[in-house]
């Protein structure tokens, strides 16, 4: 959320939170990865970050005109929804969750999926990618941690690595799995920081 509020900022939170939620559940089948929410004094901005945004918008942008409309009901305010389209679903952490997430509810085996996924991030340009799966995995009695074989590298340690964090949680029958994500882009240098200069 990108917004200053010198009261009623409890209010504006709990709009938030519920126009996240709703937005979530409404466009559960298109993707969404990130919701930024902006507001002006008496309008509300939603961009919405989707890898199907086909989904999102609909025929003619009617699937968007009625959830403009449905958010206005929600808010009591003017309310202006984006669509932005994510390139590359593979390198984005929450999509990479939800989407492995969604396979353990399906009952795929945990290891398939878990070496699926990182070998689609890295074939699209991830520098390194790891995933951890915790809880009654595969039915198991007790529940337990896996992690997925180290691939490529992912400094967590390092303040300018360009890290994309995620979590997730897969309903099975057994129980709930969760699932966290990390990615890492490379690192992020500081203008004039390319090379070291000698003293």
């Amino acid at each position: 959320s990108n917004w200053f509020a010198e009261k009623d900022f409890s209010e504006l939170l709990k709009e938030d939170l519920m126009l996240r939620r709703y937005v979530r559940q409404r466009l559960q089948r298109a993707g969404v990865s990130q919701i930024n929410i902006e507001r002006q004094p008496k309008r509300v901005t939603v961009e919405v970050h989707t890898a199907r945004p086909g989904i999102a918008i609909g025929r003619r942008g009617a699937e968007v005109d009625k959830i403009r409309d449905e958010l206005k009901a929600l808010t009591s305010k003017d309310v202006s929804l984006n669509i932005q389209e994510i390139k590359k679903p593979e390198l984005d952490a929450q999509l990479v969750a939800d989407n492995l997430a969604r396979q353990l509810e399906q009952r795929v085996s945990f290891r398939r999926a878990m070496k699926k996924s990182v070998a689609s991030s890295m074939r699209m340009g991830a520098e390194g990618i790891r995933i951890v799966c915790s809880g009654r995995i595969g039915g198991s009695e007790m529940g337990r941690r896996e992690r997925s074989e180290p691939a490529g590298r992912v400094p967590l340690h390092t303040l300018r690595a360009d890290i994309d964090y995620a979590m997730a949680t897969a309903y099975t029958v057994s129980g709930t799995v969760g699932v966290k994500v990390w990615i890492c882009h490379g690192e992020v240098m500081a203008e004039g920081e390319g090379t070291a200069q000698a003293v």
